[in-house]
């Protein structure tokens, strides 16, 4: 999350499986992997740029079961980072605000995080 309370999310691009819906960064955990590792990893894949462990902040998570699998996903708030994010994979970038996450096209399971998301901002919980 930048100063100004707007959050990335990351549009995935043609080709990949869901493509064209906009998501939260962020990846699969490799064996081995804590979930903070997970995502400091994706982020620096995906994104090129570095986060401490201290900065990432547990928010909430998902759960969701698709045809084929059934997804578990923390979510955790970051507020510092090294470097300016830049689209590594072909991603579409954007910086929106909390209530304009319900209005992007997303993948059924992040559709819940962005509703969450949203009443903890209007709640004054990024403040």
């Amino acid at each position: 999350m930048r100063p100004d309370q707007t959050l990335l999310v990351a549009k995935r691009p043609e080709g990949k499986s869901m493509a064209g819906l906009w998501e939260l960064p962020g990846g699969k955990i490799e064996t081995g992997e804590t979930p903070e590792q997970a995502l400091i990893r994706e982020l620096r894949e995906e994104l090129a740029v570095h986060v401490e462990t201290s900065a990432t902040t547990p928010l909430t998570f998902a759960s969701h079961a698709y045809d084929n699998f059934h997804l578990v996903m923390p979510v955790f708030l970051i507020r510092e980072w090294d470097g300016e994010p830049v689209a590594q994979e072909g991603q579409t970038l954007s910086f929106v605000a909390p209530g304009e996450l319900k209005t992007l096209p997303a993948p059924a399971a992040d559709i819940p995080l962005f509703n969450f998301i949203e009443d903890y901002a209007d709640r004054g919980g990024f403040a």
